[in-house]
């Protein structure tokens, strides 16, 4: 019995060396260097994400409506041709005009006297002294002494230290002088229809066209579509 209990070991044995062999590996998972790096470069921080996240614009200061303006023309006519022609285009349009400061006027005068013959009496002294003067007639210096409107300070200022040198005190006053331009308004509602082929084709037919975009209320004075 002895010996059969020893041959079953053997073959227990035997047998168990014999499965292991036959078993199959089982090889170790590992990923790809290339997959690494690209899980690696797919892993972002929020904050990251959103410092790469597109910005909206921001918001219009004051909130109001912008319009599209072209112009910049001397004429009111010219601005009205094209006017004309946008709304062929159906585009809602409107001609305004716009004063702007553009240069100072220096105007030296006499200050009325009590009467207007008192001044008369001054103003036939001064044409005696060979100084150019004239009699203002309306507002406000109504028969005060025009001395001129001088371009330059400088040449006003000469104008009255002559003047006091003949014992004369004058005054200056400064004259703005305004340059009108006129301007198309383009609806709000229309803007997108003006594309740039069609500016650049404005642009060619009037020269020295315009285009700005700007409040709409930012000029005043219009004529036409509101």
């Amino acid at each position: 019995m002895r010996w059969m209990f020893l041959l079953l070991i053997v073959l227990n044995l035997f047998y168990y060396v014999w499965h292991q062999q036959q078993a199959p590996l089982r090889p170790k998972e590992v990923a790809p260097p290339a997959l690494a790096q690209d899980s690696k470069r797919d892993i972002h921080l929020l904050s990251e994400a959103d410092e790469r996240a597109p910005r909206e614009p921001a918001a219009t200061e004051g909130g109001g409506a912008v319009c599209l303006f072209l112009g910049g023309f001397e004429a009111e006519a010219a601005a009205a041709v094209v006017e004309q022609r946008l709304i062929s285009l159906d585009i809602r349009s409107s001609v305004q005009s716009v004063d702007a400061a553009a240069e100072v006027d220096y105007w030296v005068y006499l200050p009325p006297l009590a009467s207007r013959q008192a001044s008369l009496r001054q103003l036939k002294e001064l044409q005696a002294r060979k100084i150019d003067s004239y009699i203002i007639t309306q507002g406000e210096l109504s028969n005060g002494i025009s001395l001129g409107i001088f371009p330059r300070e400088d040449s006003a200022k000469s104008v009255m230290q002559r003047l006091r040198d003949a014992g004369y005190e004058s005054d200056v006053r400064e004259l703005p002088r305004s340059h009108r331009s006129y301007w198309v308004r383009i609806a709000p509602e229309s803007r997108p229809l003006v594309s740039d082929v069609l500016l650049q084709s404005l642009a060619l037919d009037f020269n020295g066209l315009q285009h700005q975009i700007m409040p709409c209320e930012s000029i005043a004075t219009s004529r036409g579509i509101e």
